[in-house]
């Protein structure tokens, strides 16, 4: 028999024997609503302390303006010591309060995301479909792109001599008081929401969020855990632990400690079920591999059936690589916010 000394192949098989404790199974609505509360506890202890909530304060910082829609920056208090860096755009001749979709970005960082920047990341902008906050502007929604820990003006440390460091120095420095990096951009998310939900342009009752790849982790933990938004555009990330963020290598910032002991992404989401869900998936993403993704997906569609809310369901498995995809976007959001 050969001895192993490679902790990847170890873990690997560790995984094999791995049955997560609150993996959904319900056959019932009321079995569904004992798991849901289970669960919804059980993330709830994985993402960590929550911060302690401050009153709301905003601070708005610029103005930018085009034909379709008028972009400020402004700054959301979320704790005492952190205020939020968030590009708001609202669309012009607004005569009625209209949706808003939360816009959460990837590892490119918040330029890509709001159509600045470099030559390259404008063409990013361009290839990868990132600019879903001014598109979504355009189209009548005000969105909100929120700029995530440790990226951009919130990270520490050079991003030209250190890349990496904004989102490891958050997560380790989150790690070692008790929190975790995908909890503190769910709380950064939630105070957005509470912004959203005082402003005279926005209708109340229809606010979603969307994220691509590092956006999508934050808009799936999000989405699962604030009840008050109402629909989620996940791109680039919904797949299985086991076959992505487990076997592939990816920023820790992606790590919530024991997720895996306790269930699996599609149990994530199937805290948000009944409730409009958008799957966006490149068919050759290379680092969140397709076939899982159907996988995860067909799980989670079980979920979505029980509660008689398949058609609330819906994929775009798009010819295309670890991008954003907005073919079945506005469709989607016309279907269920109008």
């Amino acid at each position: 028999m050969k001895n192993n000394s490679r902790t990847f192949e170890h873990f690997q098989r560790l995984a094999d024997g791995l049955s997560p404790k609150l993996a959904w199974n319900a056959r019932s609505r009321a079995a569904h609503a004992a798991w849901r509360r289970r669960f919804k506890d059980a993330l709830a202890d994985l993402l960590g302390h929550m911060p302690k909530k401050v009153a709301l304060r905003v601070r708005w910082a610029e103005t930018k303006e085009t034909d379709a829609w008028t972009r400020h920056k402004v700054y959301v208090q979320s704790e005492k010591h952190y205020w939020i860096p968030v590009y708001y755009f609202v669309p012009r001749k607004l005569r009625r309060p209209c949706p808003a979709i939360i816009c959460l970005h990837g590892h490119s960082g918040i330029m890509p995301y709001i159509r600045e920047g470099t030559a390259e990341q404008l063409e990013m902008a361009r290839t990868h479909a990132t600019d879903y906050a001014p598109f979504l502007a355009e189209h009548g929604y005000v969105t909100a792109a929120i700029v995530q820990r440790g990226w951009n003006e919130t990270r520490d440390g050079d991003p030209a001599s250190e890349p990496g460091r904004g989102c490891h120095r958050m997560a380790m420095d989150s790690f070692l008081t008790g929190r975790t990096a995908v909890g503190l951009r769910v709380w950064d998310a939630m105070r957005v929401l509470d912004f959203l939900r005082t402003r005279e342009e926005v209708d109340r009752a229809r606010i979603g969020a969307a994220g691509l790849s590092g956006g999508g982790t934050t808009s799936l933990f999000f989405a699962a855990s604030d009840e008050r938004v109402r629909l989620a555009m996940i791109a680039g990330y919904f797949c299985t632990f086991r076959d992505s963020i487990y076997t592939i290598y990816h920023c820790i910032c992606n790590c919530v400690p024991g997720i895996m002991e306790w269930g699996e992404m599609s149990d994530v989401a199937a805290l948000f079920a009944p409730r409009p869900c958008l799957i966006i998936s490149g068919e050759s993403d290379s680092i969140f591999p397709i076939a899982a993704t159907r996988r995860a997906f067909r799980t989670l569609g079980k979920t979505y059936a029980l509660l008689g809310a398949r058609a609330n369901l819906e994929s775009d498995f798009f010819e295309g690589g670890h991008a954003w995809s907005n073919r079945k976007s506005l469709g989607f959001l016309k279907k269920h916010f109008g």
